[in-house]
């Protein structure tokens, strides 16, 4: 476990990376469902605080274990089992989901001891993946001895967060400290640490990561066509086969095409190959990507309870649902990707208004009446703004800028 050549040809990623990544579809599932249950119910703050604790947990243990990958895969027999324990943690986490959003709600305090215990299992593998890569790359242990050092010392304050079972605003005061070990945790190593040393950091691979990420973003979307059976399935059952399910179908199969298609615009590689202290911000600001990408799919699974008369919020509050985490999901790619060129298209602030005007006309249509299906279908219509201004437009802007920072 010397590290990886950064600059390796054809890197790509490998059968158990995409094996790993199974796990996480259990986890983004129990979020994303749990979600759409207390929105519907109309238990809106229990839905966010649980849905925004569960998907930084979630997600920030891929982005552990995937950028650990990208400079230390060995892929031996230790490589695999340290791997398969991590996916064992990953299930456990995904079963401590629902009681945590019940604790919340119940309000007495947060149970957050289950998913805690799958997060520590995958922190124990992922600590000794750090300490055989401090003993075996020499040059860079001080860098893996500082991973290993932040990842024990969070991990034992949600250990004592799990036993205290305190209340939910005392959890969350000591969940922001944490979260900031966590997220500076990468930092120190890399950079205070990792440049000190004059090697720079882990050996990770710009275009690998790139790839990664790019492939949970498309694990998240199934959470979107997940959402789309659901709803159909709830308008079939109710009504049989209409224009109404015909919609729904359009609609959610279109806006989870429109997002993948908004989202692989830019060749983010290209540029983290050439300017690797971007990446900080690009992979720390795909936690709202990822985030915004499940609670759309759980904004469709909430229009199926509305569908079935199990919500207590009408079409307005389905809509809303959906139209919230798809602005969110929007604005971000569009805030990743000016900062990867490091530069402001005057032409994206045309494609935000266009984007907004027809989720706000989504909403508009709503509270006139029109069905879930037609304002759905606006929806779709959104990311499709940023998709036909790159295939006419932006695409020459995009190059023009690329040659600029590539030169």
């Amino acid at each position: 476990m010397s590290g990886r050549d950064p600059d390796e040809a054809h890197r790509a990623a490998t059968p158990l990376e995409l094996l790993f990544d199974l796990a996480f579809v259990v986890a983004f599932s129990q979020a994303s469902g749990e979600l759409a249950h207390y929105l519907a119910e109309g238990h809106t703050a229990t839905a966010l605080a649980g849905f925004a604790f569960a998907m930084f947990s979630v997600c920030w243990a891929w982005i552990n274990f995937s950028w650990f990958a990208s400079a230390y895969d060995t892929d031996d027999w230790y490589y695999r089992v340290t791997t398969l324990v991590q996916m064992v943690g990953v299930v456990v986490l995904a079963l401590g989901i629902p009681p945590l959003f019940a604790s919340i709600d119940a309000g007495a305090y947060v149970d957050n001891s289950v998913l805690v215990a799958g997060y520590v299992v995958m922190r124990v593998a992922m600590v000794a993946q750090w300490l055989r890569a401090a003993r075996q790359d020499p040059g860079r242990r001080a860098t893996s001895l500082a991973y290993a050092i932040t990842i024990i010392v969070a991990q034992v304050g949600w250990v004592a967060v799990a036993i205290a079972h305190a209340s939910f605003w005392v959890t969350a005061a000591i969940a922001v400290v944490l979260f900031a070990i966590e997220l500076a945790g990468p930092y120190i190593a890399e950079i205070v640490i990792g440049e000190r040393s004059g090697r720079g950091g882990t050996p990770w691979h710009a275009h690998h990561i790139a790839e990664r990420y790019g492939l949970l973003t498309i694990i998240a979307l199934g959470e979107g066509v997940f959402g789309t059976v659901t709803a159909v399935s709830a308008v079939v059952t109710h009504q049989g086969w209409s224009s109404e399910a015909i919609l729904l179908v359009t609609a959610g199969v279109g806006l989870t095409f429109g997002v993948w298609w908004s989202y692989f615009i830019l060749p983010a590689g290209k540029i983290l190959q050439r300017y690797r202290r971007k990446a900080f911000v690009w992979g720390y600001g795909h936690l709202l990507v990822f985030s915004s990408i499940a609670a759309t799919g759980g904004g469709l699974h909430v229009a199926a309870y509305v569908i079935e008369n199990e919500a207590q919020i009408g079409t307005v509050g389905a809509v809303l649902c959906v139209a919230i985490p798809v602005l969110i999901l929007c604005l971000s790619i569009f805030a990743l990707y000016d900062y990867l060129v490091a530069e402001v298209d005057p032409f994206h602030f045309g494609l935000i208004a266009g984007t907004v005007a027809l989720l706000v006309l989504a909403v508009l249509a709503a509270t006139w009446g029109a069905s879930l299906g037609v304002c759905l279908i606006l929806i779709t219509l959104s990311p499709f703004v940023v998709v036909v201004g790159y295939e006419t437009i932006g695409h020459k802007h995009e190059a023009a800028m690329l040659a600029r920072l590539l030169a």
